[in-house]
């Protein structure tokens, strides 16, 4: 059954942090992959989670460097070797996930990279930004389809953004073959899939106990903007005169804990049993835009939290994982 696209209303605001959310919820036995798991909102995440009592993997490109920065979390979280660009990687760390034999109660795809200044390709000759942040995950997500399914009642959550709004995708030229290279229309295009790829999924994995998810975590100073021009983040106000975040929550701005909340929210929340296919934000699920355009956003209440029209498009995300079947190769055993 749908979800409708509107706040539940949950009780939480935007300055609610990840210890609201994770309060009362038990997850011993359960087991958790945090993709990004290794720095800033993925890390706060993978704390969380073993906090309650979950099992955590965190699949990363450098294994030594992830391992140094969850070493305070403890034994409850374990990093494995997996690149989200090569997909040979990503089928060895699924491989030897699925023939442990293990469950994923909890997949949290957080990995990401925003606003690469120059067109950059994988080796498949994919537009990097699509590959990592939509392709890789769509990829990983299907190799451990057998462990999601044996779970018995999994979440599967995108990390998403409001970025989605800078694009849809544009499927004549999704790898910018024919179209000049703009940092952010490739952002967001990529933000639209990771939405897309959570109302599709959720369709055909809820049949199996599989539910998704889709996010905006809310503007939070992070490694992810290494890619943007010096003097940036102060010029938009999100660094103060000192280089240090600007935490003010009504304007979007938000700690890490704050900013992850959501994330975990969607993955534990019992308010949201039954439910899937939806954008959140604000530990909530997100209101849809008004139609007609972005030049009413600045007036309408939903302004820092709604979604496009275009990211929960059914058309658009039956399609969407059509194309990335054939970009990937990879197919879920639905």
């Amino acid at each position: 059954m749908q979800t409708p696209q509107q706040p539940i209303p949950s009780g939480f605001t935007r300055s609610t942090t990840t210890s609201d959310v994770i309060r009362g919820v038990n997850l011993v036995g359960k087991v958790a992959i945090v993709t990004g798991g290794y720095a800033g909102l993925g890390l706060e995440t993978v704390r969380t989670l073993a906090l309650a009592g979950a099992r955590v993997i965190v699949p990363a490109r450098d294994v030594e460097r992830a391992r140094r920065s969850i070493a305070e979390v403890g034994a409850m979280a374990e990093v494995q070797p997996m690149d989200l660009t090569a997909p040979a990687s990503i089928d060895t760390f699924a491989r030897r996930f699925v023939q442990s034999g293990l469950p994923v109660h909890i997949l949290i795809n957080s990995a990401g990279i925003m606003a690469v200044p120059t067109l950059e390709r994988d080796a498949r000759g994919n537009e990097l930004q699509f590959s990592t942040n939509h392709l890789g995950h769509f990829q990983l997500t299907a190799r451990l389809w057998p462990a999601l399914a044996r779970a018995n009642g999994a979440r599967v959550v995108s990390v998403s953004s409001l970025g989605h709004r800078f694009s849809r995708i544009v499927f004549d030229d999704i790898n910018y073959e024919r179209r000049a290279y703009d940092p952010w229309t490739a952002y967001g295009q990529s933000k639209t899939g990771n939405v897309l790829f959570a109302v599709e999924l959720d369709k055909r994995g809820q049949q199996h106990g599989v539910r998704a998810f889709a996010l905006h975590p809310g503007g939070i100073v992070t490694g992810l903007a290494k890619h943007l021009p010096p003097g940036e983040l102060e010029r938009t106000g999100h660094l103060d005169a000192n280089g240090e975040p600007v935490i003010d929550p009504s304007r979007d701005m938000k700690s890490l804990p704050q900013g992850a909340a959501t994330q975990v929210w969607c993955a534990v929340s019992p308010q949201l049993d039954g439910k899937g296919g939806v954008f959140c934000a604000d530990s909530d699920i997100s209101p849809l835009l008004p139609m007609g355009g972005h030049m009413e956003l600045a007036h309408h209440e939903s302004a820092v939290s709604g979604v496009d029209a275009h990211a929960i498009d059914k058309a658009d995300a039956e399609r969407l994982w059509s194309v990335s079947e054939a970009m990937t190769g990879a197919r879920f055993e639905i």
